[in-house]
C-alpha cells in the first residue's frame, strides 16, 4: 500500500499532525455533508490551520486519527468541527445600498406587522443594521419581528453579547452610535455595546441552512441571506433557495450578496432591484 502522499502547502504542516491529501478530502466530504459547504481545492491551508487548534484542544496526534474519533462523537464535537471551518466576514451595513431598499419597503407598511430573518447573523453586525434600518425607519411603534441565524455558535454568542471594538462601528453615523450603542469606559475602553432597546429586537438561534427542518412556523416577509450561496454548490444552493421559497410570502423580498445571482433560479425568485429578488 502506497504512503499518504503529504499536502506541502502551509509552514505549520511541518508540526507533526500527518496532514494529507487524504485527510483534506475527508474534510470536504465531511463539511458538505453536515453543513452543505464546499471547501474548494486551494483551501489546504486555511482547513489545517483551524483544524489543527482543535486536534489540540482534542489531544489528538494526527488528523486520520482525530477525523476517526469525530465520525464517532455526537453533536456537540461535529458543532466545534462546523465552527473551525466556517467564514465569518461581515460588517455594519455592509452592502449599504440593501438598506436603503430595505427601509422604501418598510415605508410601504409603516405600522407593519413586518417579520423579517437574517439567514447568515455571523457575529451579529447585519441583523443589528436591520434592526436600526428599522427603528430609524418606522419608529418604535411599528409592530415587526426580526430572527437571526447562523450556523456557527460561537458567533451567535458574539452576536447575542452585542459587544463590538469601535474600530467595526466605522459604518454609523453620529446619530446611530449615540441612540443605539454604549461606550465603554476604564478597562472597556475602545469597546462599544449595543443598548437593550437594540439587542431585545433580535431573536438569535442556531439554523443549518443545508437541513431540511427549519424551526419556522409563519412565514416571512423579508429574508436577508447573503454571500452564503457562494459557499454551496449548484446543487445545495437550489434547495436552500427551494427552502427560502417556501419561508417566504408571496411577494416577499430576498436580499442576496453581490457575488450571488439567482438567474438559475427564476422560476423562484424574480429580480426586483440590485441583487434584491421577489418570490415568485
Amino acid at each position: 500500500m502506497a504512503a499518504p502522499v503529504p499536502v506541502a502547502t502551509h509552514p505549520h504542516e511541518r508540526s507533526g499532525f500527518g496532514w494529507t491529501r487524504a485527510d483534506f478530502a475527508r474534510v470536504q466530504a465531511l463539511i458538505h455533508q453536515r453543513a452543505g459547504i464546499s471547501l474548494r481545492d486551494d483551501k489546504h491551508a486555511m482547513v489545517y490551520a483551524r483544524l489543527s487548534r482543535r486536534l489540540r484542544e482534542t489531544g489528538h496526534a494526527s488528523f486520520d486519527g482525530y477525523l476517526r474519533w469525530l465520525q464517532r462523537q455526537g453533536e456537540s464535537e461535529w458543532q466545534e468541527f462546523i465552527n473551525a471551518l466556517t467564514i465569518n466576514l461581515t460588517a455594519f451595513f455592509r452592502e449599504r445600498h440593501h438598506f436603503g431598499a430595505l427601509a422604501t419597503l418598510l415605508r410601504q407598511r409603516p405600522g407593519g406587522p413586518w417579520k423579517i430573518w437574517s439567514a447568515a447573523a455571523s457575529t451579529g453586525e447585519e441583523p443589528y443594521s436591520i434592526a436600526m434600518t428599522v427603528l430609524q425607519t418606522l419608529g418604535p411603534e411599528a409592530r415587526w419581528q426580526l430572527t437571526a441565524s447562523d450556523i456557527d455558535t460561537r458567533v451567535l454568542e458574539t452576536a447575542a453579547g452585542g459587544v463590538y471594538r469601535a474600530s467595526a462601528l466605522k459604518g454609523l453615523d453620529g446619530q446611530q452610535l449615540r441612540r443605539f450603542f454604549l461606550r465603554g469606559r476604564g478597562g472597556n475602553q475602545g469597546l462599544a455595546r449595543v443598548r437593550p432597546e437594540l439587542r431585545e429586537c433580535v431573536t438569535f438561534l442556531r439554523v443549518n441552512l443545508a437541513d431540511d427542518g427549519w424551526p419556522f412556523g409563519e412565514a416571512f416577509d423579508v429574508v436577508f441571506c447573503r454571500n452564503v450561496m457562494i459557499y454551496f454548490d449548484a446543487r445545495t444552493q437550489r434547495r436552500v433557495l427551494e427552502r427560502i421559497h417556501r419561508v417566504l410570502k408571496p411577494g416577499g423580498a430576498l436580499f442576496v450578496g453581490h457575488a450571488e445571482n439567482l438567474g438559475a433560479s427564476s422560476d423562484l425568485f424574480a429580480p426586483c432591484g440590485r441583487t434584491v429578488y421577489e418570490r415568485v
